[in-house]
């Protein structure tokens, strides 16, 4: 292979090495090593061995991206949440300040009722009653008038306690929100970073080495769903889809050739845990937004009692999600440049199965 082909692989190699230790909180880096451009490299074709390190660089590179792409999404949902919580509690207090405002009218009413009076307790006045009877009855209306001022009283406190409560907790909720945003933030720079190294990496190579690349991944999937068939699990798998099921599948196959974006929940684009939350949230089933949270959070089942519409869960960090469709295949948002497909439920390391739907 010629020098400048060399430097060229050598160049982007040095270029994965840098943001993967960029990606790393409190390392220190020096800059990239610049990549020559295409136009200054020699036509001797790149190897398939060097092509094959490219791809596996690409592979770690959008991989982490995956991974940071949870975490934002993790991010963003808590924030929507606490978004919401504040609203709620901003009701509460408003509330509360009418009820207080109301409560402190009435004190002023009986204040006012009173000072009419002379000033005098109710008993006193009683006490100068020349009618038996209206001293009788005026000593029930005393009890009465006691119980309800004790009644306005405690209302007033408790409605005051209420308020400086709502007032705690809607500051906690900003707290929570701001450290929220913070996450989403730095996760959104470390994709934004993992991308662009990858898409810089996939730019130094000519049309014809990205063709020879994309099938290098092709045939890497292809040999990973090979063996994974060859254990005899579609000889085990007889499920049958529910109708909830079938209705997400319907959704996740009619997305097909929609582009990857990370973040996204449709209708144009989707990233892999868009497209499945998406997909049962059609089908009447709201299930959470993250891969990682999926995998967490819903039923998991053994791979040989798989049915379609359940989730298909990968990598040991459960980084990404696919959609089992049946026959040994799944429809899945595979990665930044690439189109919602389908492909073999095998072609990655699979970390388990969940499923959405308990019917």
């Amino acid at each position: 292979m010629g020098t400048g082909k060399r430097s060229l692989i050598a160049a982007a190699v040095t270029v994965v090495c840098a943001v993967t230790v960029l990606a790393a909180p409190g390392t220190a880096f020096a800059a990239p090593t610049p990549i020559p451009s295409p136009s200054s490299t020699s036509s001797t074709p790149v190897s398939t061995e060097e092509l094959e390190t490219v791809r596996k660089k690409l592979d770690k590179l959008y991989r982490a991206a995956s991974s940071a792409t949870d975490a934002y999404n993790a991010a963003e949902e808590k924030a929507e949440q606490q978004s919401a919580e504040i609203v709620a509690l901003a009701k509460k207090i408003a509330k509360g300040k009418e009820k207080l405002r109301e409560l402190k009218k009435r004190a002023g009413a009986a204040a006012a009722a009173q000072y009419r009076t002379g000033g005098l307790p109710p008993e006193a006045q009683l006490m100068l009653s020349d009618d038996p009877d209206e001293f009788l009855d005026g000593t029930g209306r005393v009890r009465q008038g006691e119980r309800a001022t004790r009644h306005l009283i405690d209302e007033m406190t408790r409605t005051q306690q209420d308020l400086e409560l709502y007032a705690k907790d809607a500051s906690a909720q900003w707290a929570k929100l701001e450290a929220n945003r913070k996450a989403k933030a730095a996760a959104q720079k470390k994709i934004e970073k993992q991308i662009a190294a990858a898409e810089k990496l996939e730019s130094q190579l000519e049309k014809e080495e990205l063709e020879r690349l994309a099938e290098l991944e092709e045939q890497a999937a292809y040999e990973a769903q090979t063996t994974w068939l060859s254990s005899g699990i579609l000889d085990e798998l007889h499920g049958t889809a529910t109708q909830q099921g079938k209705k997400a599948v319907e959704f996740a196959t009619a997305q097909i050739g929609k582009p990857y974006e990370w973040g996204a929940e449709g209708p144009k684009t989707y990233d892999c845990s868009g497209l499945t939350s998406q997909a049962w949230a059609t089908a009447g089933s709201v299930i959470p937004r993250t891969s990682q949270q999926q995998w967490k959070q819903l039923k998991r089942i053994d791979i040989e009692d798989m049915r379609p519409g359940d989730l298909i869960i990968y990598f040991d960090d459960a980084s990404h999600v696919g959609m089992y469709v049946g026959d040994g295949a799944m429809v899945h948002a595979p990665r930044p440049g690439r189109t919602i497909t389908i492909a073999g439920a095998g072609s990655m390391p699979i970390l388990g199965v969940v499923r959405p739907d308990a019917g």
